[in-house]
Parts: C-alpha cells; structure tokens; sequence
C-alpha cells in the first residue's frame, strides 16, 4: 500500500472524522437515533478502514489484543454494574431512577452508562473478529 498516496492521505484524513462521528452517535444516543451499537460499528469501521490501507499488523500495533479484551469485558462490566447498582438501591435490575435524585436525570445517567458499555463491548468485539479473520491462515 505504499504506492497509494492518496489513498494513505485521504484515509489519515477521514479516521479522525470517522471516529468523531462514532462519539457523537455514541453520546447522542439517548436523545434521539444512534446509540451504543452504531457508534461501537461506527468506531470499529474507522480502524477496519486504517487496517485496509496501512496495514493489520499497523493497527494491531494501536488496538493490541490485550487493549480489545479489557474493552470487551469493560463494557459489559459497565453494563452489569449499572443493572446491579439498581439492585444495589433497592430497585430492579437495569432501573435507572434510583441513580440520582430526580428520577430523569437518573434516567438519562443509566441510558448513557448502558449505551456507554454496548458501544465499548461492539467496537471491541467487531476488531477482534476483523483482526482473527484478517490474520487468519488456513493449515
């Protein structure tokens, strides 16, 4: 891929977009469309797009296999303990009203961390299948 200038240059330009886009479909998630899968796909689609023109072994470099795995359990942690807190409050699991004092702020705190979590566990796990299918070779 060395050869490709303007591929490598317009790539190095659209990642940082890329990846912006996926934060603000990640944060804007609880007022409207989006949330935490599409920005996780989003997110996991900007290094699919630097891995195709750089190189795998370039963006394993910045996502290491250690980085992809505390991600996945990162997030799901994050999304059970948000369910458990509820529990921990008195409240059913995944209930977010107990999370603060006014039950709509509790609400949107809980729907940020659950989203949080899914877009953490997505982003992680579609790199770690994008990376073994990658590097993958038949024996």
């Amino acid at each position: 891929m060395k050869d490709y200038l303007v591929l490598r240059v317009i790539t190095k330009l659209l990642v940082p977009f890329i990846l912006l886009f996926g934060l603000y479909v990640q944060f804007h998630g609880d007022f409207g469309p989006g949330g935490g899968f599409q920005a996780g796909v989003i997110f996991a689609a900007g290094f699919v797009l630097y891995a195709m023109v750089f190189g795998v072994a370039s963006a394993q470099r910045i996502l290491p296999e250690g980085i992809l795995r505390a991600g996945i359990a990162g997030g799901v942690l994050i999304y059970a303990s948000v369910g458990l807190l509820g529990l921990i409050l008195g409240e059913n699991y995944l209930n977010y009203s107990p999370l603060s004092h006014v039950s709509k702020e509790g609400q949107h705190l809980g729907i940020f961390l659950i989203e949080l979590g899914v877009g953490t566990t997505v982003a992680s796990v579609m790199m770690t299948v994008f990376f073994t299918f990658a590097t993958w070779r038949e024996e």
